[in-house]
């Protein structure tokens, strides 16, 4: 995992020098290369060459770390909070899969819920607004 916050450390140093950068427009900038590179993996996967591979996965993985950097600029999206839902999200499906329990069930309910997160916050929103109102 160390290397993992060395590539993250890397990527905040670039998200410092995009805010400069006249190509920069923002997460697109990022999402765009993203679906680019993906395509690059699919083609890389048939020759049988692991390092051409191994390097098309980092630049994903590259790509990807500065789309969340960019949206935690644009949407407020944090590394750590899409990390932290992530693992929520995928060892709740692992312990229902382990468990006898159905994917598709299991993704439901986690779909259900993150609507209902949602709307809690939209509410919360609401009640600041109907205050600031007064």
């Amino acid at each position: 995992m160390q290397d993992f916050e060395r590539l993250l450390d890397i990527a905040r140093r670039k998200a410092g020098f995009d805010e400069n950068n006249p190509w920069y427009t923002g997460p697109e900038t990022y999402l765009a290369a993203l679906k680019s590179e993906v395509d690059e993996v699919s083609e890389e996967i048939p020759k049988h060459r692991l390092c051409y591979l191994e390097d098309e996965l980092g630049d994903v993985l590259w790509d990807y770390l500065n789309a969340i950097l960019a949206l935690q600029k644009e949407a407020g999206v944090s590394v750590e909070s899409v990390i932290q839902r992530a693992c929520d999200k995928y060892q709740q499906r692992m312990a229902t899969l382990e468990a006898g329990g159905s994917w598709d069930e299991i993704k439901r309910k986690q779909q259900q819920n993150l609507q209902q997160e949602y709307l809690a916050a939209q509410n919360v929103v609401l009640q600041r607004n109907v205050i600031c109102e007064k």
